[in-house]
């Protein structure tokens, strides 16, 4: 799979200032951080992939370079893909890392439950 180390890299740093339990797994075609047993940032190889609070989703598609992101041919409300060519300052980065952040404590969690007997 391919993805950006430099982004990659970027992103852990931010990510780790505030957070223990990540854990980055290969997925999407690129490398996902989940944070706290639920995905929230995934870095490809030319973009983020930010998942933030659907209510912010609107507004957050008219900022430069972001698009919805498609996953089989749907729109996935609440996730948004970013272009690594708005993210070339830290504070570009940490815009979008740090709304996925924000929204992570709310979101639901990847990982799944096991059943009782």
């Amino acid at each position: 799979m391919a993805y950006s180390e430099s982004l990659a890299n970027r992103t852990r740093e931010i990510i780790s200032r505030t957070h223990d339990n990540v854990e980055e797994k290969k997925m999407f075609g690129g490398l996902c951080f989940m944070v706290d047993d639920k995905m929230c940032v995934g870095v490809g190889p030319n973009r983020l992939l930010v998942r933030l609070d659907p209510d912010k989703y609107e507004e957050v598609l008219e900022k430069p370079g972001c698009t919805p992101m498609n996953f089989g041919g749907r729109t996935m409300r609440g996730y948004v893909h970013v272009s690594d060519e708005v993210l070339a300052t830290k504070k570009q980065l940490e815009y979008w890392v740090n709304l996925a952040l924000e929204h992570n404590p709310f979101a639901e969690s990847s990982k799944k439950k096991k059943r009782k007997p």
